[in-house]
């Protein structure tokens, strides 16, 4: 009878659903399983050697991976003599998902009934892929420095039972209980192919003991060979070690990239561009990096540093992107091992090395590089690109002075004349008309709400063509981005936008001292949704728009403003007519005829009340607007 205590914990909710899903959609790549074991322990690993360079009584002669089979009982075992867990670290790290943006992701699963391969392969399944060759797992775990060692125990469904273990040595064992169609798993030949397929790359030694017949001489003298064989058990090393980023590009294979960088991101997908070369001059270095081909779960959630991985002298230190890169790559993944940084250093004075920084902006310049190669060369696979991270390379303009004129080149934009291509800043320069001085934008939830806007009209009609900016980060771009190659950004739904030809101004000047005192009552009647009602420049065909004072902000910005707690003052928009659309004229002899008329009131306020419809605002009071709608159209009648 065991004394020992055994604590029983619920798995979080988005673990349930994580185990679900990995299970009954992962079915068929089952061999990911021993990949992602093997690449914990060889972190595990990594972390005990980092933090035996500052405390050299954590640290070990040799370090290995072990894979040990049990065939009678159907067990397959991976351990590692690498940092281990504690008690909380082993509830923290096998019982919840601590991902921001974990929930939402399995939601969004959920929702698609045919879950498939590519947004499980952008989460990256870990540890509980386990749960799809064995029907239970126990890992025993005991943390370096530690005297105590723990079990945790799972059959992969409500929970999970934590009870003490016994374990000389520091490290983790992980117990696969196989299920009985999976006892392929325990074969010699099966491990060995895995893990040649996915782990040969792996720094660490994975080994794994291999039974072989041997027969003895006779002791007759005679030469012969005993005719019943000995069975001798020998470690075996499983994988070459050899660490590919410092081949010759020319001697990697294009199966290895894509394995290693599997091995790194624990994306299914193959990497949309490899990144692989040396770096010599005042600063020596060696960089393997990758473009993932579709965007990662946690792109919006900046806690979540892990990218690029940095090695002095092949030995880990960090998996820190922001070391590496600025916050607008930290979509690259990758490997950057240099010689000339200090290896017996902390972190934190690490990141303040001269060295470093000229690494990082080396990496940059690579990086940038790179990308506008894709762009002038490849426009189309460039496009691909742009689809999953331009909304974060964006970001660069705004914090990245150095690099802005590289990043503006970098960005392209659906506009008003492109259809469903993009077009780049550069390009749309020279395709402007003679006559048009700047480069104009509208920012938008949409491209199809975008296209509908009355404030294009007039531009439209020049044949001005109009970036179309729908990400929320576009409000940074264009408040840093003021103008490119001399021709300022302005936008379309902004200010009093100059546009108009002479005779056009001379005419909508006519215009607006003729009508001065219906704008002048309309402004009065509706001051308390607007700030001024005027004739516009912009319309051709609708009667009205709304549009923003020159210096006001976005409603994007006033959102997230929101978000954050801080209180805004209402601003207020413009309300701009169409001095040509008939209504105006047929409002103004209304006016004129009875300037108190109940008549001139309701229209007044349902052209307000179009033009917020029209740019996808709510009504204040659409029960209210609907009576007023049906008394005209009855007076109509």
């Amino acid at each position: 009878m065991s004394d020992k205590t055994t604590e029983k914990f619920e798995f979080k909710t988005e673990v349930k659903q994580l185990l679900d899903l990995v299970i009954h959609s992962l079915y068929s790549h089952k061999d990911i399983f021993l990949r992602e074991l093997i690449s914990n322990a060889s972190d595990a690993i990594d972390k005990r050697k980092f933090q035996s360079l500052t405390d050299s009584s954590l640290g070990l002669d040799s370090y290995k991976i072990k894979i040990d089979r049990d065939e009678k009982k159907m067990l397959l075992t991976i351990s590692d003599n690498g940092i281990g867990m504690s008690k909380e670290e082993l509830v923290d790290n096998l019982g919840t998902i601590a991902r921001s943006g974990t929930k939402n992701f399995l939601e969004n699963i959920k929702a698609e009934k045919d879950s498939n391969i590519d947004l499980i392969g952008q989460f990256g399944v870990g540890f509980y892929s386990a749960f799809m060759v064995a029907d239970k797992i126990e890992v025993i775990s005991k943390k370096v420095g530690e005297d105590k060692a723990y079990k945790w125990i799972s059959q992969g469904e409500g929970g999970f039972e934590l009870e003490d273990a016994d374990k000389a040595e520091a490290g983790t064992e992980v117990v696969l209980f196989l299920k009985k169609d999976d006892k392929t798993y325990l074969e010699e030949y099966e491990i060995k192919q895995i893990v040649k397929r996915y782990s040969d790359f792996v720094e660490h030694p994975i080994v794994m003991d291999i039974k072989r017949n041997e027969y003895p001489l006779k002791d007759d003298g005679d030469r012969d060979y005993d005719a019943t064989p000995k069975e001798v058990v020998e470690e075996e090393e499983l994988n070459s070690r050899k660490a590919i980023w410092v081949k010759s590009a020319s001697d990697v294979t294009k199966e290895e990239y894509n394995e290693f960088y599997k091995h790194l991101s624990h994306d299914y997908n193959d990497p949309f561009k490899v990144i692989h070369y040396k770096a010599e001059g005042t600063i020596e270095f060696r960089a393997l990096l990758y473009i993932p081909a579709k965007s990662p779960l946690n792109m919006y959630h900046h806690e979540d540093k892990k990218g690029i991985q940095l090695y002095v002298k092949r030995v880990f230190i960090m998996d820190d992107y922001a070391n590496i890169v600025p916050e607008y790559l930290r979509f690259i993944k990758g490997v950057v091992d240099s010689g000339d940084l200090p290896l017996n250093v902390s972190r934190e004075i690490l990141q303040q090395d001269k060295h470093l920084e000229k690494i990082k902006k080396g990496v940059v310049k690579k990086i940038l590089n790179t990308l506008k190669q894709l762009k002038d060369k490849e426009f189309d696979e460039y496009c691909k690109f742009y689809k999953e991270f331009g909304a974060v390379l964006k970001e660069g303009i705004h914090h990245d002075d150095e690099n802005k004129d590289t990043l503006s080149d970098l960005t392209i934009f659906k506009t008003t004349k492109s259809g469903n291509a993009f077009k780049g800043l550069s390009q749309y320069v020279v395709d402007m008309p003679a006559d048009q001085k700047d480069i104009y934008y509208l920012l938008a939830n949409s491209e199809e709400e975008a296209m509908k806007l009355p404030v294009l009209e007039a531009f439209n009609k020049k044949g001005y063509e109009v970036l179309v900016m729908t990400d929320p980060v576009d409000d940074w771009v264009v408040s840093s981005l003021l103008e490119y190659q001399g021709k300022k950004l302005v936008a379309v739904d902004k200010g009093d936008v100059d546009i108009a030809d002479e005779s056009e101004k001379k005419e909508l000047d006519n215009k607006k001292e003729e009508y001065k005192d219906l704008l002048g009552y309309m402004t009065k009647e509706l001051s308390a949704n607007v700030k001024e009602v005027r004739f516009s420049s912009r319309l051709t065909n609708s009667v009205s728009c709304l549009v923003n004072d020159q210096y006001s902000i976005t409603k994007n910005m006033e959102q997230m403003f929101k978000a954050m707690g801080q209180s805004m003052p209402v601003q207020k928009k413009i309300l701009e007519l169409n001095s040509e659309h008939k209504l105006i004229q047929v409002l103004k002899k209304e006016y004129e005829s009875n300037n108190n008329s109940e008549l001139v009131k309701d229209y007044t306020d349902l052209i307000y009340q179009q033009a917020l419809i029209a740019e996808g605002d709510k009504l204040q009071d659409p029960v209210a607007f609907t009576k007023k709608i049906t008394e005209l159209m009855l007076k109509g009648l």
